[in-house]
């Protein structure tokens, strides 16, 4: 297959994906490209790459969190918005100490996003034990 065909295949199935699922794969690439930088600590510029991407995604989350059009709930706006600051924060440090280990709470942050993105509502509940009722036996 060319690589034209491939490129247009790529972006027909970016058409087609829900913004979930788009937001989805942002926090996925951040977390391969933070995971990727852990063992390039020795180049700043291929590190630091990997930190402003997810830089860039966690800004325009905040930017999203304040357009008049999201509709999201006052206090999960508030969550993200709390948790993009901890992002910030955890992102500068890592720049400053060019440790690896501090790329792994990013990393774990934006890969359970991405899972939590890939959960629908009806899969959420249907993985969901259920609870067993008064005088019923477990098989």
């Amino acid at each position: 297959m060319s690589k034209d065909k491939v490129a247009a295949y790529a972006q027909q199935q970016k058409r087609n994906l829900s913004p979930r699922e788009v937001e989805a794969m942002a926090f996925t690439k951040a977390a391969v490209l933070l995971e990727e930088a852990k063992g390039k600590t020795n180049s700043i510029e291929e590190y630091a790459k990997a930190l402003r991407f997810n830089h860039l995604l966690w800004t325009i989350i905040q930017a999203d969190l304040t357009e008049p059009e999201n509709q999201l709930p006052n206090e999960i706006k508030a969550n993200i918005m709390s948790l993009s600051i901890f992002v910030d924060k955890q992102t500068t440090k890592a720049m400053r100490t060019s440790n690896a280990a501090d790329l792994d709470v990013l990393i774990n942050i934006n890969r359970n996003l991405a899972a939590g993105l890939r959960t629908t509502p009806q899969t959420a509940g249907a993985e969901a034990p259920r609870p067993q009722q008064a005088g019923t036996q477990s098989a």
